[in-house]
């Protein structure tokens, strides 16, 4: 195994800074985020999901993105990953950000499936998602970067099992699923290495955060929590991906707000590479 970071939770840095902050921090692997800044949070402090200043803006992509190759190559590492907010359908946008991803040498896209609506039946979401993904791996096999579905709450791909139905019939070669234990905390939880071992070559990247279910005005709610201290047990689901044969990259997406972002990327590599042990490769550098 390796490690990356997803840029989405490290919305303070500019991409050549945390090229810089990878590179020290020994992570190889960059997710770049992929969505524009809102007009009205140009102003805000930097955030996750507004004001990220570590992002590819989908709408001007040139020059950032071969700066951003170039600057990768420089200091040995790989953009691993793009990572947008497509919607389930929007095959144009799909289209756009697979050849943004060709562009960057990434070699993973994640892409979009339905929210679960309770005001649909699922059986009508799931057919929606049958029909993009379908269109899905045809753009895979023509730029040649896998796509990506991730187990998240709030969807109809909340756990291992669900992600797999979606994705069965389909060659995983070019459809895969992200495997986001962090997120199956809110909803989806199966155990863990039921799950892997139900997703077999589907297992195609694992991100790493935590979560906890609090108690508050007698009703329970769950929010992010520091890596190695929430529900999510690593040291267990490092075994649990050892066992499968797992070997591709450990992504961290903190979402706890414990740290600056370079301590935090620090923290995660020394954390996991304790964690995993010899499972962790070390990098080119």
């Amino acid at each position: 195994m390796k490690l990356s970071v997803f840029t989405v939770c490290t919305p303070d840095l500019t991409p050549e800074q945390l090229i810089t902050a990878a590179t020290q921090a020994g992570i190889d692997g960059i997710e770049w985020r992929f969505a524009a800044i809102p007009q009205d949070a140009q102003a805000e402090a930097p955030s996750f999901w507004r004001h990220n200043r570590c992002s590819i803006d989908p709408e001007h992509t040139e020059p950032s993105v071969s700066i951003i190759k170039q600057s990768v190559q420089q200091h040995q590492l790989e953009s691993i990953a793009l990572v947008p907010y497509l919607k389930c359908g929007d095959l144009d946008s799909t289209h756009h950000a697979f050849a943004t991803a060709s562009q960057l040498g990434a070699s993973m896209m994640r892409v979009g499936v339905p929210m679960y609506d309770r005001s649909r039946h699922y059986r009508d979401l799931d057919a929606e998602a049958t029909r993009y993904l379908s269109s899905v791996q045809e753009l895979s096999q023509q730029y040649g970067i896998q796509a990506l579905i991730e187990t998240h709450h709030q969807t109809i791909a909340a756990s291992a099992s669900a992600a797999l139905r979606l994705v069965e019939h389909l060659d995983p070669q070019h459809v895969g699923v992200l495997y986001d234990p962090g997120n199956m905390v809110h909803e989806g939880y199966e155990n863990y290495r039921m799950g892997l071992q139900l997703l077999g070559p589907y297992l195609a990247h694992v991100h790493v955060k935590n979560a906890a279910w609090i108690q508050q005005d007698q009703q329970w709610h769950c929010q992010w929590a520091p890596m190695l201290e929430g529900i999510v047990p690593w040291q267990q689901i490092i075994s649990d991906l050892q066992s499968v044969g797992y070997d591709g990259y450990l992504g961290v997406e903190d979402f706890s707000e414990q740290m600056d972002s370079f301590e935090m990327l620090s923290y995660f590599a020394r954390s996991f590479r304790e964690l995993a042990g010899q499972s962790i490769k070390e990098g080119q550098r």
